[in-house]
């Protein structure tokens, strides 16, 4: 017996509306146009500044349009390119006698970036340390964010795949370290 599921996510005045059941989705939508006014727009594209790629046997969803954006905001559209997000043998601490920066600047920053973790698992740790020194960021830090951003040019069309399966299998993928 297949359970029915229907899922639904609201942000201000963009519903999306996900399922297992074309009929209930449509019968859900329906219900809800007789209530609101509202505009079917067919497959997603775009959610959230997310770009949606959809396929009979599965979705792709990823953040080039906003990598890009940031890019661009930084000014940082023609830096290199780096292969790795961050030195993994580099070690931070609140006192690193580096001078401080503008913690609005870092903040800002760092708030781009985690939003870009939506579809960059591969950055999200990255991240986590970063986002530890928002309140007493030095220019160690700032280079640290950059290398992120560096990277990040360098794999704009990364994002994250759902593929359909017929069975249940976990993969899961390690750092060496």
């Amino acid at each position: 017996m297949q359970v029915t599921y229907l899922s639904y996510s609201l942000y201000v005045d963009d519903l999306l509306v996900t399922g297992n059941n074309a009929s209930v989705v449509m019968k859900f939508k329906q219900e809800m146009i007789e209530v609101f006014e509202m505009t079917y727009l067919d497959l997603m594209t775009i959610f959230l500044g997310m770009e949606i790629k959809q396929c009979e046997y599965e979705v792709f969803i990823c953040q080039k349009k906003y990598a890009k954006e940031i890019l661009k905001k930084l000014k940082l559209e023609d830096c290199k390119e780096m292969n790795i997000p961050m030195n993994q043998n580099e070690k931070f601490c609140k006192e690193d006698g580096a001078n401080k920066i503008d913690e609005a600047h870092f903040r800002s920053l760092i708030g781009c970036l985690m939003y870009l973790t939506a579809t960059r698992p591969d950055i999200l740790n990255d991240m986590s340390i970063l986002s530890q020194f928002m309140h007493c960021a030095s220019e160690f830090h700032l280079m640290a964010a950059k290398r992120v951003i560096k990277y990040v040019k360098g794999t704009c069309n990364f994002g994250i795949k759902f593929t359909r399966s017929t069975e249940f299998k976990l993969v899961g993928f390690s750092d060496s370290d």
